[in-house]
């Protein structure tokens, strides 16, 4: 005497979601896991410009490094209004920079300029230990 579970044992017609629903929230997971780590740009800082138009004189801490073109190497650096040899520029970098607390400098190069020589100053700065390169456009510049 067997108890019967009802039913007559043919196949049954209806497809099992349990499984599917299984992948689904593992899918779900998977992209809630991943989405967070989409990496982000790099923070840029530039010298914003006045909200008055009124002359006021510039900051003596602001170290702006210029590179021009038309020196005698075909490129003239200049540290604010100093003239400077290349390989004069990161000694001078770290003689500013070693006892100032906020280690923020600007790089402003001719817009015909090779970026392979604004990157050199770049460089120089990081090794100087600058925290925050700044980068003045020709737009920023013109005070737009």
């Amino acid at each position: 005497m067997a108890m019967g579970g009802g039913g007559t044992g043919g196949a049954v017609s209806e497809i099992n979601v349990t499984p599917l629903i299984d992948v689904l929230l593992v899918l779900l997971i998977i992209f809630m896991v991943i989405v967070p780590v989409v990496p982000k740009g790099l923070d840029a800082l530039i010298p914003q410009p006045p909200k008055t138009k009124s002359d006021d004189p510039p900051d003596p801490n602001t170290i702006v490094v210029s590179i021009l073109s038309g020196g005698p190497n075909g490129v003239a650096y200049k540290i604010n209004e100093t003239a400077f040899n290349k390989s004069d520029i990161e000694p001078k970098l770290l003689e500013i920079f070693s006892t100032r607390q906020t280690k923020i400098m600007f790089v402003k190069g001719d817009p015909d300029l090779d970026f392979s020589k604004v990157s050199e100053v770049i460089d120089f700065g990081k090794q100087a230990g600058v925290d925050s390169i700044g980068l003045i456009t020709p737009r920023v510049a013109a005070g737009q």
